[in-house]
């Protein structure tokens, strides 16, 4: 793999994993566009691996208060914090189980163009109508339990490429009443345990196979990949606190129909 294939794929999965616009999605695409050969399980895990280190630390005090949260509710004590870990991996059990359950079917159908052009489209414009019409009055601290199981469920929809799994949680969330940054917020934390997940199947994958290999090139792209995802994560969270979602929504109709475009001839 060359330089410049490191670069694009880590700045890509970077940028868009957390972004409501589909890592997935883009990742397929690359390929697709280049005509590059696939980057290989190996790389995916290094540069998701660079993606869920920058999460954690862009949200570290999260993550310390939740952990925190945790060893108080075990010694028998109420805490919010404790309380929203656990609405956490409550959420991340459904995306687990399907993705298990169908992960060769997704693999098979989830990667072609006219897919991701429709799920990029209408996602995109589900998006922009939830953001435009829905109240923001809640915080991460107020979900209750009809929450996380529509945020958990929704995440299971970003299994198909292109819909987004930070968009449909961010989507969900703004369903249910909460402000834009706060959807972000409770988005990026869904990511960590997911993110997580899905680096120890492919982990395992390739263990399996027995040709693991901690390679220069996946060094740099879990590196290249950890510092555009944490810049893509601060100029997002900085955007939501004064504007909304229309930006990422109009991104997504124009790819969209691009996609659709290409896959259906039209280009």
């Amino acid at each position: 793999m060359t330089l410049l294939q490191i670069l694009v794929l880590a700045l890509v999965q970077g940028i868009t994993e957390f972004l409501p616009i589909s890592s997935s999605g883009h990742l397929v695409l690359v390929p697709a566009l280049t005509g590059w050969p696939d980057q290989g399980l190996d790389m995916d895990v290094a540069v998701h691996v660079g993606t869920l280190l920058a999460v954690i630390l862009y949200f570290h005090k999260d993550v310390l208060a939740m952990a925190g949260g945790l060893g108080r509710m075990a010694r028998g004590r109420r805490d919010p914090m404790g309380r929203l870990a656990l609405q956490v991996a409550v959420a991340t059990v459904p995306i687990v189980v399907v993705g298990l359950l169908l992960k060769d079917h997704i693999a098979t159908y989830g990667r072609l163009i006219a897919v991701i052009g429709w799920t990029t489209l209408i996602f995109g414009i589900l998006l922009w109508v939830v953001d435009r019409l829905c109240m923001t009055v809640k915080r991460a601290e107020h979900m209750s339990w009809v929450d996380v199981l529509v945020v958990g469920f929704a995440q299971v929809l970003a299994l198909v490429p292109g819909t987004s799994r930070s968009g449909i949680t961010m989507t969900a969330a703004r369903l249910m009443g909460y402000e834009r940054e706060e959807s972000a917020r409770i988005s990026m934390l869904l990511s960590i345990p997911t993110i997580l997940g899905a680096g120890v199947l492919a982990g395992l994958d390739i263990a399996e196979r027995g040709d693991w290999q901690l390679t220069l090139s996946a060094l740099i792209g879990a590196g290249l990949a950890f510092v555009s995802a944490l810049v893509a994560i601060a100029l997002m969270m900085a955007w939501l606190r004064r504007a909304s979602y229309t930006i990422f929504a109009v991104y997504r109709v124009i790819l969209g129909i691009g996609l659709l475009a290409w896959a259906y001839g039209l280009l």
